[in-house]
């Protein structure tokens, strides 16, 4: 499994979700993760690229609210901090 984030610090996020997308390497799952970001949520991506690009979420790998996961859904693994929603 490997993780990738942002350093940088998020700002303004009071009492704003923590998300995870299943997929959002794909174009559905990229769009998920631009409303929610856009809205000031923090966004777990999780994806195993099968089907999913690296260029669906290129744009997001800067924003401090992001977060990529590359793991296969259907395999169990544990995401570190609290999910509101999936």
């Amino acid at each position: 499994m490997r993780t990738v984030t942002s350093n940088q610090p998020r700002v303004g996020t009071g009492k704003k979700k923590v998300i995870l997308v299943a997929g959002g390497a794909g174009f559905i799952g990229s769009h998920l993760c631009s409303r929610f970001l856009a809205e000031g949520h923090e966004v777990i991506c999780v994806d195993n690229f099968e089907t999913g690009s690296m260029a669906n979420v290129a744009m997001f790998m800067n924003d401090p609210g992001f977060r990529l996961i590359e793991q296969d859904i259907c395999i169990p693994f544990e995401v570190k901090g609290r999910i509101d929603e999936c």
